[in-house]
């Protein structure tokens, strides 16, 4: 049985109520924090006054400084996990993400942005030195640098997946079984290798009995196993009709499918159009941001347009399709490079200008899609609760319990986004007051990403949800339980028409078991586009017409919106993580490996950084690496509430210390529940590959164990430090924050 939640079964209803939730957070929820908690006084002066260099340390405007640390802090994942979690049906992820994210997730940006702002812009690391002390200290430099690693890995296999193509491999005994209006003809031969066409329509047998059907015309090559094959091969007229095909025993089949080139060809442009945008803000025309922020807009959107040439092989760009029509560890190889060259430029070069195009393209699409979703009101397909994956499917293969929790990570709460509160924002910060917009709301912005994400992915048709995240691999095991789910689901039933085969002719490319979740939400996005520009345009013909005409700029440009979320981690994170690996190798190996500016220790540490993520990118699937990205993130999300918890104590404000013990507990139980499930999977393959994860997750969690046994005994040693730590003023003029109608609390240490 699969659970029905039918009053909450339209998207308008979810996100009007999310809106609400989050406003009524934001106005009690944060100003009790602010006022009681971290006591904000607007009569302080922050680092960025009183350390003001013109560099690191700037005085920088509420709304400017919010744009910046939103772009920072909101990768890829609130995007791709509830689209993941999406299996385990909508209630599952939406509760999670609305509750997580006002009650955790916010809660542990907004007070480590304040702890950081009151020490001077220390980092996580450095605020765990002071707080707890040095092994501490080390421990949580450690496990930042193990969470950068997967996290970039996790969010990088996600491109790959969108935009790489692949070879998938049919076993032995299976059967492709035709009709007379879907014949199998033989497009060439060559040697021991025949190269069939295999039309729409036709089943797929597995060897263990599972059926599915092809959606999309292909080639398939029939080779003896010990005689190499190619892939690429030029059809001839067909010949030979047949109505079935079973590949023998002593032989493979091998379907090739193609990468997006139309989507590969937008990222790629967004790289010289950040290097131009780059050159006229700092050199051609100085300051003028206005102009920038046009001229870069309105680049990104032609290549986007411009893309869809790449089908076309008279015009110059579809010449250039060979080159843009990569395969998935292609694709890898090239972030790796960009994440390299990014990561070793002057900042002002290429990763300002691309963050900064970037994060207009987020805001800006964020809004649109929330409107959108009002707008179209799409209907809910995925039940409430789907019993049938309750302990695992294709997308996620552990049980709704504790997997839901570090699948959906960054909607909810995330460790990552301490590292940026803890980094270039507190040395921003205008204002202590500002702190709660920027923390707390930035977050809760982040929530809603989430919850539109959840929506999009809910909205599509189960048949075409699976017949995307399943992988062929997977197809076998999981078609009995698919087919299960695509029967209950009685919204697609009514329209009968609305099919994988038909979403995949409207964006133009084939769409079958590209898992990872970009594509998902890129298709739920440009359906969502389409409902909102039909109910807008009104059903006459024309306007239809056009409609259905923009479907596949909708969905590219969704690619490429994804694509830049994961490139803003991809080139900050490894730039963090190479400042992270130097300033450690510096302590540790030589002092002179701590130079950021000697070129020898720059190019080490990042080649170190990349090529760590890169082995997980090459090496893992994507349902196995991203629960591990999970598992990582939210460790490091129980290292900071720790943190968090020992540094409110040493304030004096053990009263309020359930704000942030409560969460880290929380988050604590379902991650460590999480990680002696993967561990035991690790331990039990055996596999080189394997161990190297269980030892991975077994370091981050013995990271995260020290931080909190070290915290415990802290605080207990500590309630009332005999002095105030370092750079921590706690007196301040006036209550500023009586408008929230809160009293300030930030008079003494002690209460």
């Amino acid at each position: 049985m699969v659970g029905d939640v039918s009053f909450l079964s339209h998207g308008a209803v979810l996100m009007i109520g999310t809106l609400l939730v989050l406003a009524i957070a934001y106005r009690y929820y944060s100003a009790f924090i602010a006022a009681k908690v971290l006591a904000l006084d607007n009569g302080r002066p922050t680092p960025a006054h009183t350390m003001t260099d013109g560099q690191n340390y700037h005085p920088t405007n509420k709304w400017v400084l919010f744009g910046h640390h939103f772009a920072a802090i909101s990768g890829a994942g609130p995007l791709i996990g509830p689209v993941l979690a999406a299996q385990y049906g909508f209630l599952p992820g939406f509760l999670w993400i609305l509750i997580g994210v006002c009650l955790a997730g916010a809660v542990q940006d907004f007070i480590v942005l304040g702890l950081s702002t009151r020490r001077n812009g220390k980092s996580l690391a450095q605020i765990a030195y002071q707080e707890i002390g040095p092994v501490a200290g080390t421990a949580a430099t450690l496990g930042i640098l193990f969470v950068l690693i997967i996290a970039i890995a996790g969010l990088g296999k996600v491109v790959t997946k969108a935009l790489g193509g692949e070879d998938v491999v049919y076993a032995p005994g299976t059967q492709f079984v035709g009709s007379p209006s879907s014949a199998f003809s033989v497009v060439n031969k060559y040697g021991n290798t025949t190269v069939y066409r295999i039309p729409v329509g036709a089943k797929i047998v597995y060897p263990n009995g599972a059926t599915s059907e092809v959606s999309a015309q292909f080639q398939m090559e029939s080779t003896p196993q010990d005689v190499p094959y190619a892939v690429d091969i030029d059809a001839s007229d067909p010949r030979s009709p047949g109505l079935k095909l079973k590949v023998p025993a002593n032989n493979v089949a091998v379907r090739h499918i193609e990468g997006s080139a139309w989507g590969t060809f937008s990222l790629a442009m967004t790289i010289p159009i950040a290097l131009l945008i780059g050159a006229y803000l700092y050199r051609f025309r100085k300051g003028r941001v206005l102009e920038a922020s046009i001229i870069g807009g309105i680049l990104t959107l032609v290549a986007v347009w411009a893309g869809g040439f790449i089908d076309q092989p008279d015009t110059v760009i579809g010449a250039m399709r060979d080159t843009f029509d990569l395969t998935g560890r292609q694709v890898g190889i090239a972030m790796a490079v960009y994440g390299f060259v990014a990561a070793v430029l002057p900042v002002w070069v290429l990763l300002c200008p691309r963050d900064y195009l970037s994060s207009f393209l987020k805001i800006g699409t964020i809004a649109l899609l929330v409107l959108g979703v009002i707008v179209a009101n799409p209907a809910i397909h995925a039940p409430g609760f789907n019993e049938v994956f309750k302990n695992g499917g294709p997308s996620v293969p552990g049980a709704v319990f504790p997997f839901v929790f570090i699948t959906i990570m960054c909607g909810a709460v995330s460790g990552f986004h301490a590292l940026v509160a803890s980094g270039t924002t507190p040395k921003m910060l205008d204002r202590e007051g500002d702190a709660r917009t920027i923390g707390y709301g930035a977050m809760l912005m982040e929530g809603l990403v989430g919850i539109v994400a959840l929506i999009a992915a809910c909205s599509l048709p189960a048949q075409t949800y699976y017949h995307i995240q399943t992988s062929t691999a997977n197809l076998p095991r999981y078609q009995q339980q698919i087919a299960e789910v695509v029967r209950q689901d009685k919204l697609a039933l009514a329209n009968p028409e609305d099919t994988p085969a038909a979403m995949e002719r409207s964006v133009g490319e084939n769409l079958q078991g590209r898992t990872g979740g970009a594509v998902t939400l890129a298709v739920g996005m440009a359906d969502v586009f389409d409902n909102a520009a039909e109910r807008i345009l009104g059903a006459s013909a024309s306007a239809m017409k056009w409609v259905q005409s923009m479907i596949p700029y909708w969905y590219h440009f969704a690619i490429m919106f994804e694509a830049l979320f994961i490139l803003t981690t991809i080139d900050t994170g490894t730039r963090v993580g190479r400042f992270l690996l130097q300033e450690t190798m510096g302590k540790w190996v030589h002092p002179k490996l701590g130079q950021t500016d000697w070129w020898p220790s720059t190019i080490l540490a990042t080649a170190l950084v990349v090529g760590g993520w890169f082995y997980f990118i090459d090496s893992k699937s994507m349902d196995a690496i991203w629960p591990m990205f999970g598992i990582s993130n939210q460790m490091l999300a129980v290292m900071a509430l720790g943190i968090a918890s020992v540094a409110l104590v040493h304030m004096g404000k053990t009263r309020y210390v359930w704000v942030t013990l409560v969460p880290m507990c929380f988050v604590a139980v379902t991650t460590g529940s999480a990680a002696v499930v993967m561990l035991n999977g690790y331990f039990h393959s055996g596999t080189t590959n394997d161990l190297i994860s269980a030892i991975l997750i077994l370091a981050i969690v013995a990271c995260t164990g020290v931080i909190l046994v070290a915290g415990l005994l802290a605080a207990g040693l500590k309630t009332k430090p005999p002095r105030r730590p370092p750079g921590f003023p706690m007196d301040g003029p006036g209550d500023p924050l009586a408008h929230l109608g809160l009293r300030s609390e930030g008079s003494s240490l002690s209460e």
